[in-house]
């Protein structure tokens, strides 16, 4: 919300009186004043929720690559904003009948507040000035490029903040589904249709030209991302191989070689979507225009609807391959050394496919759940981190084991999609129960062990602290193992690589 001046200026007395005063909760950037806030349950965290960083992909601008958000005065960045437009499914699966924390707002059926007008982010950061120069962690959420945002309850990070304050973390919206990834025939002269990809580069750009003035330091910036936010970090590593501007790559349950593509060449779902709107039959710039013009909402609804009747034919909008930011060679591009040469992190949880096979109450196929963990997240990963140890990057691997019936509240559910996330942001013990002394000690294991790459940038030296040896040949198989009856420790996985050859051909 925008605050008159003369508004301001009567605010200032009583802010001043309070505990924490106006120089504490507010912050200058080239755009404007932004006054933020703080909560009991972390006092000693600065929230600043909702900044605007790019201009309202609105009107002309839907389907355009992002803006630069223009001065906007002074707002109050209070509460956490709207997301981005989507919907979430009513088909049943664990995150929908199980743990509903990992949706937004912690809602069944619904995905809370949301907006076209949706390019913002928030920073939490400890009580720091522009001298404390702390290491950012920059998080890019998953959701299969179609749902995810900033208010999502497993992934909000003032606890982590407020037991470290020695880090800075700052999360954003990027456009999803048909906002983010249209593949419309009327954009095909464009270097690229993956906005919603765009939109984090632009992000990236954010932090670096502003995190100072919250304390952070944009010479130690990590690029995080969890699901379909990892395999974002792993395409970003590719479109911006000579100025990448973060320094770490953390990438959870995902990287480059997670398919999740949409192969439409024909641009033939943006075309059915445009004929059930009266935007039929007209040549591809036109039809975009008729596009869009049409009410965000009304968008949304008619795929929401299509997609849960579990209509054929299927449509889907996700990235696309385009060779400036997906590309179709990574093996060839990593070993040619067109990849960011910043140290890296690829994990996967040891059962990340348990969503992704037919979900029953009583429990799901085990078999099936295993090979899709190997093929959809295991195995990827061992291609990705092996790729790198080919172009001199150093990597380091984990696997997250962890088992807590606060996040897995049936045991058949183990180490599943997702499942670390709260142990990382220190969420854990916030909404299903009671934690226990493991659940505690394997989340500080996390927390530390990721920070401390960050902080050193990836330091080989640094990071024996943790006892987290890089990834080898010496040391192929070995990865750091999290929640397995002891906080962390280093294990070989080799026998589930050895597999990998033999399963996954990417």
């Amino acid at each position: 919300m925008r605050l008159p001046f003369l508004a301001f200026l009567a605010s200032v007395p009583n802010a001043l009186a309070r505990p924490y005063g106006l120089s504490n909760l507010t912050v200058s950037i080239p755009n404007g004043i932004i006054h933020g806030t703080i909560d009991n349950s972390s006092p000693d965290v600065h929230q600043f929720l909702g900044i605007p960083y790019a201009k309202p992909p609105v009107g002309a601008l839907r389907w355009t690559a992002p803006q630069p958000a223009e001065p906007f005065g002074e707002i109050d960045a209070k509460e956490l904003p709207p997301s981005c437009m989507q919907y979430l499914t009513n088909n049943p699966g664990l995150y929908i009948n199980e743990v509903l924390e990992f949706n937004l707002g912690c809602r069944n059926g619904s995905t809370g507040p949301i907006t076209e007008d949706c390019l913002t982010l928030s920073v939490w950061a400890p009580k720091a000035t522009k001298k404390s120069k702390l290491p950012v962690l920059l998080f890019i959420y998953g959701g299969s490029f179609t749902t995810g945002g900033q208010n999502v309850p497993y992934q909000l990070p003032p606890q982590w903040v407020q037991r470290t304050q020695s880090h800075i973390v700052v999360s954003f919206n990027y456009r999803l589904n048909l906002f983010g990834f249209p593949n419309a025939a009327g954009l095909a002269s464009e270097e690229t249709q993956n906005f919603g990809l765009l939109d984090q580069r632009l992000a990236v750009e954010w932090v670096r030209d502003n995190i100072a003035s919250f304390g952070g330091d944009p010479e130690r910036i990590g690029l995080w991302g969890q699901s379909a936010g990892a395999i974002s970090v792993g395409y970003y590593s590719f479109s911006y191989p000579e100025d990448p501007i973060v320094n770490t790559m953390i990438m959870d349950s995902g990287n480059e070689f997670l398919d999740i593509q949409t192969y439409d060449a024909a641009h033939s779902n943006f075309t059915f979507l445009a004929s059930n709107f009266g935007c039929g039959d007209l040549q591809p710039a036109e039809e975009l225009e008729c596009m869009r013009k049409v009410d965000a909402f009304a968008l949304e609804d008619f795929i929401h609807t299509y997609d849960d009747a579990a209509t054929v034919p299927e449509i889907r909008f996700t990235p696309t391959i385009d060779d400036k930011t997906v590309f179709a060679n990574f093996t060839e591009r990593t070993l040619a050394g067109s990849i960011a040469k910043v140290p890296a992190i690829l994990g996967s949880n040891a059962e990340d496919g348990v969503p992704f096979v037919q979900y029953k109450p009583t429990g799901i196929n085990e078999t099936l759940a295993y090979q899709s963990t190997l093929l959809y997240f295991f195995c990827p990963g061992w291609k990705a981190a092996t790729n790198r140890l080919a172009a001199g990057v150093s990597v380091y691997r984990y696997q997250y084991s962890g088992n807590f019936t606060n996040v897995s509240p049936k045991g058949w559910m183990g180490a599943w999609h997702s499942a670390e996330l709260p142990l990382v942001f220190g969420t854990h013990p916030l909404y299903r129960g009671n934690s226990t002394r493991l659940e505690y000690e394997t989340s500080h294991a996390m927390q530390d062990a990721y920070l401390a790459f960050v902080t050193n940038s990836g330091n080989e030296i640094h990071m024996t602290t943790q006892q987290w040896p890089v990834y080898n040949q010496v040391a192929a198989g070995l990865v750091r193992e999290f929640g397995a009856n002891v906080p962390a420790q280093t294990v070989s996985v080799a026998g589930m690589e050895n597999q990998c050859p033999g399963i996954y051909q990417p």
